[in-house]
């Protein structure tokens, strides 16, 4: 355990210079860890106990939270840490307490919750030395909290991108926040600009970065109390992944179908003036993006010739393969398209009691090669190891999700080299919206050394799709 070398005591240094070595720490009965964590993880802990100031930003799937338990179980024990305060998104309440329940058993944790005297009471009476409580509850009590008679030991921001606006009424009660230690856990630092990373360190280290500053000055002065590992850095044992971007053509019937789409729909949205909203672009997007996947007047589908093409190669060699969409209503026409191939089909509509039943024919059956899925059922909580091709038939907004779906199969237990491709149609939105999501991974990749999984898009950016960032201007204004 190293302390970043700027702003810290000789007092300091000496404190952790003479603790005993984190894996003797572990093996302590005390200690004792329910399972082995890989030695980034680790590393992530070392990386983490020593530091007032630390952004640990591993990509999303690699256990931020498991090591963020165990390293302040550590700074409990070590008596260098009582009173703890964790922020995160509502929906992750429970996931932190099933996590720290299992890290770290002996720990008690709260959740601050109920109505206003409940959680009043919490804040100032309870002496639980953890206590969890979601951003709309901390916006909420921000004033109760800066009564606090004793400031915090540790304030561990989960999914800290929340605070990425630093004008935003929850990024402004984080920086009041009475703490000692600020730590912050998210797998995208960066999502749209530099000053999302320059936001976060107004909370980690007030003060520290100069209002203005480049990418260079920004990744050098950050680096001590960054962490970015990627699942390529860290997961030795995973075989390759291969990524392939196929540009596929659109018919002729769907390329006028696509042309005139376009032009009336900009038209449109050009006619509304100030009334325009970011919800008449999305419509539009979404129109476009569903005629790249099939012509609404004929059914043809340039993506569909060629992934027939791709699925007869896979079969070939005895492959099995998983073709993930945006919505439902392509997979349905894919499965009826497709049928030489036998496909199963997993989306949202499947009866709950159904689902097992399929990804089992699919997982250990040789007779079934193919399985439809949607994004959304397909992001989390599977594993498909026996897939090697994966086929993004459409592009999901945000690249974080993609990945969360391509992890279902590229993950430990894969003993083959998995390939990925993504279907694009040149000349339309799609190319479009995939060209400034890679900008901004490319700025991701300059600042953090680190290839990330950007955001979606922001609202100027959506109207950038079109030509209409005057319209941007004012709907701000208006707004």
């Amino acid at each position: 355990m190293r302390p970043a070398p700027e702003h810290v005591t000789v007092g300091e240094q000496l404190f952790y210079l003479l603790q005993p070595p984190l894996e003797e720490m572990l093996s302590s009965s005390a200690l004792c860890l329910p399972a082995r964590p890989y030695p980034y993880q680790l590393a992530g802990v070392a990386f983490l106990v020593p530091r007032r100031s630390a952004l640990l930003a591993d990509e999303m799937g690699l256990g931020k939270t498991m090591q963020a338990i165990v390293a302040l179980r550590i700074l409990l024990h070590m008596g260098a840490a009582r009173r703890v305060l964790i922020v995160c998104p509502k929906p992750l309440v429970t996931n932190w307490l099933r996590e720290l329940s299992f890290w770290a058993p002996e720990v008690p944790a709260e959740v601050v919750s109920g109505d206003y005297e409940t959680r009043r009471r919490v804040w100032h009476l309870s002496h639980c030395p953890v206590k969890l409580v979601n951003y709309e509850l901390l916006t909420r009590d921000a004033d109760d909290i800066a009564r606090l008679a004793h400031p915090f030991d540790l304030v561990l921001l989960d999914e800290a991108q929340r605070i990425k606006n630093r004008d935003s009424r929850t990024a402004q009660v984080a920086r009041q926040l009475p703490r000692l230690r600020s730590w912050a856990l998210t797998g995208t630092p960066i999502e749209n600009h530099c000053d999302d990373l320059v936001s976060l360190f107004e909370f980690l280290d007030p003060g520290r970065l100069p209002p203005s500053i480049g990418p260079k000055e920004l990744q050098s002065m950050t680096a001590p109390y960054v962490l970015r590992r990627v699942r390529e850095d860290v997961l030795s044992d995973l075989p390759p992944r291969v990524n392939r971007d196929t540009y596929v053509e659109l018919t002729p019937a769907q390329r006028h179908s696509y042309e005139l789409a376009e032009r009336e729909g900009i038209v449109r949205l050009g006619s509304l003036g100030q009334l325009i909203t970011v919800r008449h672009v999305f419509e539009l997007i979404l129109r476009l993006k569903q005629i790249c996947n099939f012509d609404p007047a004929t059914g043809e589908s340039g993506k569909l010739e060629q992934l027939r093409a791709d699925l007869a190669e896979v079969v070939a060699h005895r492959r099995k393969a998983i073709v993930f969409s945006q919505w439902v209503e392509p997979l349905e026409v894919l499965a009826r398209q497709l049928a030489e191939f036998g496909p199963l089909v997993y989306h949202g509509r499947v009866p709950p009691a159904h689902r097992e039943q399929i990804l089992r024919r699919f997982r250990d059956s040789s007779a079934y090669s193919l399985l439809l899925m949607s994004y959304g059922a397909g992001s989390v909580g599977l594993n498909l190891q026996c897939a090697n091709y994966v086929f993004l038939f459409d592009r999901w907004w945000n690249p974080a999700v993609e990945e969360q779906a391509i992890h279902r199969v590229h993950r430990i237990g894969q003993k083959d080299p998995v390939i990925v491709t993504r279907y694009l149609v040149p000349d339309t939105v799609e190319s479009r919206i995939a060209a400034i999501l890679e900008r901004k991974r490319a700025l991701s990749e300059q600042i953090l050394h680190r290839q990330t999984a950007s955001s979606g898009l922001t609202q100027e950016e959506l109207f950038s799709l079109f030509g209409l960032e005057t319209h941007v201007h004012r709907v701000a204004r208006t707004g």
